[in-house]
């Protein structure tokens, strides 16, 4: 008789077939993304906007992405979240090859907006059938490798989008679009039969709303910080510090060639690094929080996430830049696979978690929309230090609800 997953020892239980077929699509995903985030704010800035536009253009994409996560999930109710994975790979590849056409930067701003609608596809989709299919021992070690995935081609990606910067602001886009359409195939061929939706026969699995996540005082912590995670880490650090890198770290003495291949690699390389930062902290806490519990991580993740971006603003030369960065990128790394794991032990296998799993997903896009315009804002009036300041600040009050809620650890909440 098999072993049931729920009890059997977690270094004992393997990673279904099928999330590993989501974490290869994830990888080559990131790989993709990892090579426009570089050079899109100094794409935007290309068409003679400022660091408030161009931050702008971060924020559509998660806007977007905010409006439809509601349709999106009725999507995936009606017709099973394989075609709407698949659908939103492929909305995102055209508008990311169309974005390498724009001629203005109001259709920078459109054709990126775009692309959030399908990112959001195949998000919620990923998200709500690994929370089905990971088995409960192993939570935090099928959320780690998820994001691994993900970060591990963020390692790579922001080196070589900074070097195909060099060979034009476009040809990056290109490239991520045949990224997706690649990571589309992989998909396409082997996740044939994994679906949310329920077979001929089969019960029908109790949704969990929204107002049932929010009885639970670790659904409302999780929804802070997700918004919080949001706002520093997808939101101002994409946006901002390609240009905080740009106008304060990089020589500006230099001809104007020199220039911008010099401001596209260390941009690609604070990026990296924060990637490679998180890889670690991944690792760490995804091998370790199935045995000690999710609150120590989240908010030990928070503090140390919290703190190095307040003082990244303070960085005047590339090696502090890179530290603060791979610091940074450790304490979000340790943050994210154990709050993964909580809303995982939240919502259980028991029930359908789609409502609940998507307002979390709203809630880092909102952060995410929000955080990068308000510290274009500080940029444009203030100084950098001041935005990333005022990031840190909002990551470290993410921590009080996380301290007041309670461990959903199945063993150590008991």
């Amino acid at each position: 008789m098999p072993a049931d997953p729920a009890t059997t020892p977690a270094g004992r239980v393997r990673i279904p077939r099928e999330i590993w077929v989501l974490i290869a699509s994830a990888f080559v995903i990131a790989l993709g993304f990892g090579l426009i985030t570089p050079v899109l704010p100094q794409f935007a800035q290309s068409f003679g906007v400022g660091a408030t536009a161009s931050s702008i253009v971060v924020s559509a994409f998660a806007f977007f992405r905010l409006l439809f996560a509601p349709t999106g999930g009725r999507l995936i109710a009606r017709l099973g979240e394989r075609p709407i994975y698949l659908g939103g790979l492929l909305i995102v590849a055209v508008s990311t090859g169309a974005t390498a056409f724009a001629s203005s930067y109001w259709q920078l701003l459109v054709f990126r907006g775009l692309g959030g609608i399908g990112s959001v596809m195949f998000t919620v989709s990923a998200v709500a059938l690994i929370v089905r299919l990971a088995p409960p021992s192993i939570r935090a070690r099928v959320s780690s490798a998820y994001a691994s995935a993900f970060l591990i081609g963020g390692v790579g990606g922001p080196v070589v989008g900074g070097l195909l910067g060099g060979l034009g602001l476009r040809v990056p886009f290109l490239v991520y679009s045949a990224a997706l359409l690649l990571a589309a195939g992989i998909v396409f061929v082997f996740l044939k039969d994994a679906s949310l939706r329920p077979k001929p026969g089969d019960p029908v699995l109790p949704a969990m709303t929204v107002r049932d996540g929010w009885q639970d005082s670790a659904y409302r912590a999780a929804l802070g910080s997700g918004f919080a995670n949001g706002w520093a880490n997808f939101g101002v650090r994409n946006a901002i510090l390609p240009l905080f890198a740009a106008a304060v770290i990089v020589d500006q003495s230099l001809d104007q060639a020199a220039l911008a291949s010099q401001q596209s690699l260390v941009a690609g390389a604070a990026l990296a690094v924060f990637a490679a930062g998180n890889a670690i902290g991944l690792t760490f806490a995804g091998r370790t929080s199935d045995l000690v519990g999710r609150k120590p991580y989240i908010v030990g993740g928070l503090i140390v996430s919290g703190l190095a971006t307040a003082a990244t603003g303070f960085a005047t030369d590339l090696p502090t830049l890179i530290v603060l960065s791979v610091v940074a990128g450790v304490g979000a790394g340790t943050l994210n696979p154990a709050q993964q794991a909580s809303l995982a032990d939240v919502v259980g296998r028991e029930r359908n978690g789609g409502p609940a799993l998507a307002a979390f997903q709203m809630s880092a896009d909102t952060g995410a929309i929000i955080g990068p315009i308000i510290a274009g804002v500080l940029v444009d009036r203030g100084s950098y230090g001041l935005a990333f300041a005022a990031t840190g600040v909002i990551t470290l009050l993410a921590v009080v609800p996380w301290v007041r809620a309670r461990e959903t650890h199945p063993v150590r909440a008991t």
